[in-house]
């Protein structure tokens, strides 16, 4: 029978469960699963919500053999406003059988055809299936850039994943946590890499949602970047909901100005492939002007490091929020989160790499939201 790719409604919900199972049975991940019901639990339709999920289903005689989900959401180019769609959590059953090889790509390329305005984000890196989807339809991609800061050096080189994977660097690791070398290297590459960022002061209160403050830094900055979501009040208080205690939003003013704001969030899970039990602080989300930006990166460090973080996590893609992470001490590390776009989207961003980083991407624009909902 044909593949045929519909809404997910509620009358799908036993036949999503048994390809969930037989995901499961062919040896994949618990985690590799799609959702139990047919309403999103991470910002669902209705309302006249201001950026939501939409979930879909490749059926075959009524038999789930894949699924996928939409984040529908408008974007701003230069001050122009388009509605975009973030593709993202797409399973086939072509990943435990061969027979379903080609669902894969049916389900995206059904996705751009409804959306020639569309996007990846993340993926875990260009090894994954859909990176090499991605590459095989020649979409025009970029990764975001990776920075980390460590406030616990010693904690830090004893769990961090990414130096245990031989012998060699487990020892190595080892003993400079022990010897204190580790923690002198990276205490004063950060400190002298970071002293003109964390002297720059500005005031930073906590606030429990965004207001109407929100909506005048949107409209100073909308037009400066050559793409970026639309971030007014409305699709900030959709997205970090004052409902959410894990959200610590921080409103940044100087001289009685807001000039900016930041969301962040910790993270600690036992079992993190990267980070083991390590306490991860994370800057998701930011607005600011190009001047600005090492402002509201600073308050968020200072933020975080008040909450005894081992260490600060960031992607961001633009020129000034890469500079204002250096300028706070932050180091480069490798990057796995990728930034893809359907050519349609790719078209307006040319040349593509300068206009990437003229562009504002963060964790907040992906699906890196849902570990803390």
């Amino acid at each position: 029978m044909p593949i045929t790719i519909v809404p997910y409604y509620e009358e799908n919900i036993p036949a999503v469960v048994g390809f969930n199972q037989r995901l499961r049975a062919g040896g994949l991940p618990e985690d590799y699963v799609f959702s139990g019901s047919h309403i999103p639990p991470w910002l669902p339709p209705g309302g006249n919500a201001p950026v939501y999920n939409e979930f879909y289903l490749a059926l075959e005689d009524g038999v789930v053999r894949g699924a996928y989900a939409l984040k529908r959401q408008d974007f701003s180019f230069y001050g122009n406003i388009r509605p975009v769609a973030y593709y993202h959590h797409p399973f086939s059953e072509g990943l435990v059988d061969r027979r379903y090889a080609q669902v894969g790509p049916q389900m995206m390329m059904q996705a751009m055809r409804a959306h020639p305005l569309l996007y990846l984000l993340g993926m875990g890196g260009y090894d994954r299936p859909l990176p090499r989807m991605m590459m095989a339809l020649k979409w025009p991609h970029s990764l975001i850039p990776f920075f980390f800061r460590v406030n616990h050096p010693g904690r830090f080189l004893r769990k961090i994943q990414a130096l245990r994977q031989s012998g060699a660097r487990r020892a190595a690791a080892g003993l400079a946590a022990f010897s204190g070398i580790g923690w002198a290297g990276i205490h004063a590459i950060q400190a002298i890499s970071g002293m003109r960022g964390l002297r720059a002061r500005a005031d930073a209160a906590v606030v429990e949602e965004f207001d109407d403050w929100a909506d005048e830094i949107w409209e100073r900055r909308r037009s400066t970047f050559a793409m970026i979501a639309v971030r007014d009040a409305r699709t900030l208080r959709t997205l970090y909901p004052a409902s959410n205690p894990n959200f610590i939003r921080l409103k940044v003013t100087r001289a009685g100005r807001e000039v900016g704001w930041v969301v962040a969030a910790i993270a600690r899970k036992p079992d993190h492939p990267q980070y083991h039990d390590l306490r991860v602080g994370h800057i998701l989300d930011g607005l600011a002007s190009a001047e600005d930006a090492t402002l509201v990166i600073a308050a968020a460090a200072r933020a975080l490091s008040e909450r005894d973080v081992d260490v600060i996590v960031s992607n961001q893609s633009h020129f000034a929020w890469v500079q204002a992470l250096r300028d706070c001490g932050f180091l480069k590390g490798p990057s796995n989160f990728i930034f893809a776009a359907s050519r349609q989207l790719a078209a307006m961003l040319q040349p593509f790499e300068q206009a990437v980083s003229f562009s504002h991407w963060n964790r907040g624009d992906g699906d890196n939201l849902l570990q803390f909902i």
